[in-house]
């Protein structure tokens, strides 16, 4: 009987033991679960923001490319003005703001107190200042890529310019180039025929100009040809065509002039330079110039042919003396 009573004790016991070994067993795997689940939601959320930041890194890559990409945009004109005008237009594309200008002058900056002031350089020399205004601070690092895309444009347009002005305007006495004046000629004869309008063709040339070459330099002669090619245009007016023709010879057209009114700025051309003193270095001189007109449609319908009259009136002019004026007279 007491066999019995042992084997039902060792029995609960054993059933006992196998019971709580078992409930450990499901709760270590509970718990191992349970942390393996959370580690994969864990997994899964980073996954989830890692996918997030790569879409918006890739939209951001792509923005920022399309920032940079605004350059051959506002690179489509050569003039500051219209590439600022190119550049406002894309600007307006990826920022939000509420006004923007392109201020050349420090002094003008006054106006703008509540504006974001942006300074522009080239090669650390200052090209002006960009402001803006109700601009969000999520933009700023936009609008400051976008800037120097911007000076790109300008530095552009302002190559552009010094080439076309290099082109276009003799170095040494800042008028016109032989090479434009001749087109500008050209267009004016054009336009001459049209209209049946009168024009006249001066040629100028500083007399005895080789001998201060020879007894005081290249220095003072170059200082000469600028004082009288500043002496001339202050005796013409900003519609007439004034050109450095070559070397000490200069040539104007008078638009619109008759006889006699070329006559008059002809003489108070050479009147002008005779009555002034060149001051060039330590010298101080007096210096007389030639001149010979021809007359549009009166002596020639091309260019060669005015300037060719002009050029013989000249030679005359200096036949008689010099410092005169000479119209060309025809032989017929």
């Amino acid at each position: 009987m007491w066999y019995l009573l042992v084997l039902i004790i060792l029995t609960i016991f054993l059933y006992s033991w196998f019971m709580k070994t078992l409930n450990k067993r499901f709760s270590d795997k509970n718990k191992i679960y349970e942390k393996i689940k959370n580690e994969y939601d864990s997994l899964l959320s980073e996954n989830a923001r890692l996918k997030t930041d790569t879409i918006n890194l890739h939209d951001n890559l792509e923005q920022t490319i399309a920032l940079y990409d605004i350059t051959k945009q506002i690179c489509r004109a050569l003039d500051a003005d219209r590439v600022f005008s190119y550049f406002c237009e894309e600007m307006g594309k990826h920022i939000e703001l509420t006004d923007c200008k392109f201020i050349r002058n420090e002094a003008d900056l006054s106006a703008y107190n509540d504006y974001t002031i942006l300074p522009l350089e080239i090669d650390k020399n200052s090209i002006g200042y960009l402001v803006v205004r109700g601009i969000k601070e999520r933009d700023k690092d936009r609008f400051y890529i976008l800037a120097q895309q911007f000076v790109l444009g300008i530095k552009r347009a302002i190559l552009y310019q010094r080439v076309q002005e290099l082109a276009i305007t003799d170095s040494l006495t800042q008028i016109s180039s032989r090479r434009y004046y001749l087109e500008r000629l050209n267009e004016e004869i054009e336009r001459s025929k049209k209209f049946h309008y009168h024009f006249s063709c001066l040629m100028i040339d500083i007399d005895h100009f080789k001998s201060y070459n020879d007894r005081y330099g290249h220095l003072v002669g170059d200082a000469i040809l600028k004082e009288v090619a500043k002496l001339i245009k202050e005796n013409i007016r900003q519609i007439d065509l004034f050109g450095r023709y070559g070397g000490e010879e200069f040539s104007i057209v008078l638009t619109e002039t008759d006889k006699g009114q070329t006559q008059l700025v002809a003489e108070r051309i050479r009147q002008a330079i005779e009555d002034r003193y060149v001051r060039a270095y330590d010298e101080e001189l007096r210096v007389t110039v030639s001149i010979g007109i021809s007359f549009f449609p009166e002596n020639g319908k091309d260019i060669d042919v005015l300037i060719d009259k002009a050029d013989l009136a000249l030679y005359q002019a200096k036949q008689e003396g010099r410092n005169r004026v000479c119209i060309f007279q025809s032989k017929a």
